[in-house]
């Protein structure tokens, strides 16, 4: 199978090249910086430059790549957290969710794309009991703003492309080598390889939807993304 993996060197990105390609995979993976391409080369996938608010550099990248499945894990963080910079990096990543992810589904479209599956989070749910469910209504609250207005285009975007069946992975916070955390930050949390083999069962399994994606530690319910996925939150590269 082809696959256009959209932010091919950020934190899930990597591992999921090695994934893809031990499956037997082709890959495309795209990156900001022509100073990585050598990065993408060397995990065995070919490597473009484009930016993901280019929407007709974008276009001719899918186009160019003929892909069976694209896979969004693009996203505008830093190295390093600074709790100073967080109201401008949620601002930055919510554009980036809403811009970048209409172009590539616009890409994917005018490339006769049948699957996208797209990284989103989990950690947007409003407060209630028990394990969150991918059917429980979103936090409204003016501190979340930027992050839930992101959050609702992207899936907005994925989800309802005509032609197109679109898988969301929402994930939990990410902790492990290149995130935020050495271990987990918070309840729901998500090792790196196993947001990235979500990416990978979802090629060829699930219907389209919303599914958690998380470590199983009663903060969110996972019970479809096993069912459906065959997620293990317990893989480990």
């Amino acid at each position: 199978m082809k696959v256009f993996l959209a932010g091919a060197t950020g934190v899930i990105g990597r591992p999921l090249i090695g994934l893809l390609r031990n499956a037997g995979h082709a890959v495309t993976g795209t990156t900001r910086s022509a100073a990585k391409i050598p990065e993408i080369e060397k995990l065995g996938a070919v490597g473009v430059a484009v930016d993901a608010f280019d929407a007709e550099g974008l276009k001719r990248a899918v186009a160019a790549a003929k892909p069976d499945v694209v896979i969004h894990q693009l996203t505008d963080l830093p190295d390093v957290s600074d709790p100073a910079q967080m109201a401008v990096v949620r601002e930055k990543n919510a554009r980036l969710r809403v811009d970048g992810t209409r172009n590539l589904m616009a890409a994917a479209f005018a490339a006769g794309v049948r699957r996208v599956i797209a990284q989103s989070i989990a950690f947007i749910y409003a407060p209630g009991e028990g394990p969150r469910k991918e059917t429980d209504p979103l936090d409204s609250s003016e501190a979340q703003r930027a992050s839930i207005d992101g959050v609702k285009a992207l899936e907005h975007a994925v989800l309802s492309t005509p032609g197109i069946d679109g898988i969301v992975l929402r994930y939990g916070r990410l902790y492990g080598p290149g995130t935020w955390f050495d271990k987990p930050g918070s309840a729901g949390s998500l090792t790196t390889g196993a947001a990235a083999q979500a990416a990978l069962l979802a090629l060829t399994r699930g219907a389209p939807g919303v599914y958690n994606i998380a470590e199983d530690d009663g903060a969110f319910s996972v019970e479809r993304a096993r069912r459906e996925l065959g997620f293990d939150p317990f893989f480990r590269l």
